[in-house]
């Protein structure tokens, strides 16, 4: 009788356990690592029940691992560059020596994804290696490399990979044939401890019979413990900001595997247990990408400096980068170092000898920054290294530089020219031609060349703001205000319309807007608070008044700090 009044109890016990779960609401926010948690906690239960399974053959392994990485790639937003064809070629030069050495004979690829905010790497069935470009841009060694790649050929040679998809199987109650199903984070979450950590210590080994260092996998993990803990504090550095999403990842990350700690103490055992000899590191090869990678989002952030210094080491890894080059003009032209710009354009020049009209003409302008007086003579130093027919931006330079040193007769010959033209280019050739006449001071020519040139390219931006500017040093302030709004600008994406619109506004006495349009405008392009840029490259009328209302700025500032 004792014994069913205790069953009873026990089960009255567990019904209500369970009307207390259901009734709880856990609130769990909507994440990727949401998936990643589940599958390691599960893999870390599976793998304490015993192992039923008969293993499927290479043939089976390899087919089906084929297939997921065919519905992978095929899902996977990447694009075509010409910059994941040389990863994924890098990849494999280091990938495929690695593998040479582990137990099973399989047909070893190795992907890249394109996603700077994937911390990890991963493998399919049947030999597939996917390696993150958050996890390359952590690397500055072939070694590193080497040892990551070689951890995750050892999940695919110890059957860890496989065996997975049984699992999968199982509890799917789906046939092989319909694994193709299985979501890839299921192969991204990691193993259970012990697969890890042997999967540490057979892949260092992988990459030592590669000939490559075993302090590349103690360097990759010290990375990584250095971002542990900065995903414990949330504490975050300049030079490695991360975004939540790749926080989330790592979170994932972390949960599925052995503490970095641990790892790192293991590889040093093993480095003293095998007796192998230090080595010397060798320099990622494909690091320049992601340091220009890095250079372009600082950029986009109006980080110019720490763009100029990203932009700067990826160069020195490869100095024959017309994108990293840009970068790093761009970078220069917003500090106002418009001699380190037009360096940087002038190599851009040298580098590729095809016609590239928007470096010819902002090299020209980055001359006159730097140097009015010198620059035609620099330029024409460059024109003469130019062979055979040389594009019209360069007679359009030479004219405006001319120009702005006091000759006016070639300018007017051109504007000939380029208006009788049927060319398409010749709008754009005339508002460059207009915009040295701007420079030049001479304002009615300048708005007469821009409104013939936007008669026929209405919509053309740099047409709309060479108008409006010219617009406004005539004192003409509500046909600048409707040139501009005419051309349906979004404030955020055009700063220079905006300081435009806001100046107009400021010279009309309808200071109010005025302040809201130079607020919003210093917002998006921050270098309109550097009067040695504004100086540089516009009428003295613009950055006078630009003064005032960066002085009326500050004065409503300390007004409201008094209130306060």
């Amino acid at each position: 009788m004792k014994r069913w009044i205790f069953l009873a109890g026990l089960l009255i016990w567990a019904a209500g356990a369970v009307v207390v779960c259901e009734l709880r609401k856990v609130d769990v926010p909507l994440s990727p690592a949401a998936l990643l948690y589940l599958v390691a906690d599960t893999e870390q239960e599976l793998t304490r029940m015993p192992v039923s399974f008969t293993r499927m053959s290479d043939e089976e392994e390899i087919r089906i691992g084929n297939e997921l990485a065919r519905v992978y790639g095929r899902n996977q937003e990447r694009g075509d560059t010409p910059e994941i064809g040389i990863i994924e070629r890098h990849l494999t030069r280091i990938g495929e020596p690695v593998a040479v050495n582990a137990h099973r004979r399989l047909p070893y690829k190795f992907h890249y994804i394109p996603d700077s905010y994937f911390v990890n790497a991963f493998a399919l069935p049947g030999g597939h290696v996917f390696v993150g470009g958050g996890l390359l841009a952590l690397m500055d060694s072939e070694d590193e490399l080497a040892a990551v790649l070689g951890h995750e050929i050892e999940h695919i040679d110890h059957y860890d990979c496989s065996e997975r998809v049984q699992r999968e199987q199982a509890l799917r109650k789906i046939p092989l044939g319909g694994l193709f199903e299985i979501p890839i984070e299921v192969f991204e979450a990691g193993y259970s401890k012990d697969q890890e950590l042997q999967a540490d210590r057979d892949g260092t080994k992988l990459a030592v019979k590669a000939g490559y260092s075993a302090n590349g996998a103690m360097r990759m993990f010290e990375t990584l413990a250095r971002l542990f803990r900065e995903s414990q504090s949330r504490a975050k550095t300049p030079q490695q900001e991360l975004s939540r999403v790749a926080e989330q990842t790592l979170e994932g990350y972390f949960r599925s595997h052995p503490l970095p700690s641990e790892r790192i103490a293991q590889v040093r055992k093993l480095i003293a247990d095998e007796g192998w000899a230090a080595r010397p590191e060798r320099d990622l090869a494909i690091a320049y990408i992601f340091w220009t990678d890095k250079a372009q989002n600082a950029l986009t952030a109006n980080k110019y400096a720490e763009a100029e210094q990203s932009a700067a080491q990826s160069l020195k890894l490869r100095p024959d980068q017309p994108k990293a080059l840009l970068i790093l003009a761009q970078a220069r032209f917003a500090q106002a170092n418009f001699n380190g710009e037009a360096d940087a354009f002038r190599k851009i020049l040298e580098i590729d000898k095809t016609s590239h009209p928007e470096i010819i003409t902002a090299y020209a302008h980055a001359l006159a920054a730097a140097d009015q007086r010198s620059a035609p003579a620099q330029f024409q130093d460059w024109v003469r290294t130019v062979d055979g027919d040389k594009p019209r931006e360069i007679a359009v330079a030479e004219a405006g530089l001319a120009l702005i040193n006091g000759a006016t007769d070639a300018p007017r010959r051109l504007e000939s020219e380029l208006s009788a033209s049927s060319n398409a280019s010749a709008p754009l050739q005339l508002g460059d031609l207009a915009w040295w006449e701007y420079l030049a001071g001479n304002y009615s020519v300048a708005a007469e060349w821009f409104r013939s040139a936007q008669q026929l390219r209405p919509t053309e931006g740099k047409l709309v703001i060479g108008l409006s500017w010219s617009l406004i040093e005539m004192r003409r302030y509500a046909d600048a205000l409707g040139v501009l709004a005419a051309s349906g600008y979004e404030p955020r994406n055009y700063p220079e319309m905006e300081m435009a619109t806001a100046v107009a506004r400021w010279q009309a006495q309808e200071k109010e807007q005025a302040m809201v349009n130079f607020n919003t405008a210093v917002a998006g392009q921050p270098e309109w608070d550097n009067a040695n840029w504004v100086r540089a490259l516009y009428s003295p009328l613009v950055a006078r008044t630009i003064q005032e209302m960066q002085a009326e700025r500050e004065r409503r500032k300390k007004e409201k700090s008094h209130s306060t």
